[in-house]
C-alpha cells in the first residue's frame, strides 16, 4: 500500500483503506448508521472485511489511485471513519463519500476529511466535478454537502436498486 498516497490535514490522517484495517471497517460497516443510510454489505467476520476491502475498495485504488481512505486521528493513531473517492456504477463522474463511528461524529472530522479530499481531488488528481449521493431522510449528510460547496442536483437511482437517491455536485470551476 505504500504506493499510493495519504493526505493530512490539521487533525487527521487520511491512508488508503487496506486489509489491515478489517477489524475496523467490520466495526464501521455494522453500526446502525452505516446499515440505515448506507446498506448492510453482509460483512459479519473479520475475513468478510478482509474480502471486502480487497474486492470493493482495492480493485479501484489500483486502477485509478484514489479510493477509499481510513480517516486516523493523529493526536492518538485511532480510525474514527472512511471517507473516499469513488467511481460508482450509476454515477456520472466520481463521487464522495464518507462515515464516521457514532462517537467521532459531531466534531468536524467528516468535514476536514471530505473538504481534503474535494481540494485533492481537483488539484492532485484533475478531477473537474465531484458527485455525491445521500437518502433523503439523511439531513446530517445533506447539510454536510452543502457546507461542503456541493449543490443539490437531481434525484437519481442506482443500478440494481429502487431507492431515490439525492444527488450532489461540485464543479471545480465553481469559484472553489
Amino acid at each position: 500500500m505504500s504506493s499510493y498516497e495519504s493526505f493530512k490535514t490539521e487533525r487527521l490522517l487520511l491512508e488508503p483503506t487496506s486489509k489491515k484495517d478489517a477489524e475496523f471497517i467490520l466495526e464501521l460497516l455494522n453500526t446502525p448508521k452505516w446499515v440505515k443510510y448506507i446498506g448492510d454489505r453482509n460483512v459479519n467476520s473479520i475475513e468478510d472485511a478482509k474480502n471486502y476491502i480487497q474486492h470493493k475498495m482495492l480493485p479501484q485504488l489500483k486502477n485509478l489511485g484514489y479510493a477509499n481512505y481510513t480517516v486516523i486521528k493523529k493526536s492518538d493513531n485511532i480510525k474514527i471513519g472512511t471517507c473516499g473517492l469513488y467511481d460508482r456504477e450509476g454515477i456520472n463522474g466520481i463521487d464522495i463519500g464518507f462515515a464516521f463511528l457514532p462517537k467521532y461524529e459531531n466534531n468536524g472530522f467528516a468535514f476536514e476529511a471530505a473538504n481534503k479530499l474535494i481540494k485533492t481531488a481537483f488539484e492532485k488528481f484533475d478531477i473537474s466535478k465531484i458527485n455525491a449521493i445521500t437518502t433523503k431522510k439523511n439531513f446530517r449528510s445533506q447539510k454536510l454537502l452543502l457546507k461542503l460547496g456541493l449543490k443539490f442536483d437531481k434525484i437519481v437511482k442506482l443500478p440494481n436498486n429502487n431507492e431515490k437517491l439525492l444527488l450532489y455536485t461540485l464543479n471545480k470551476y465553481d469559484g472553489s
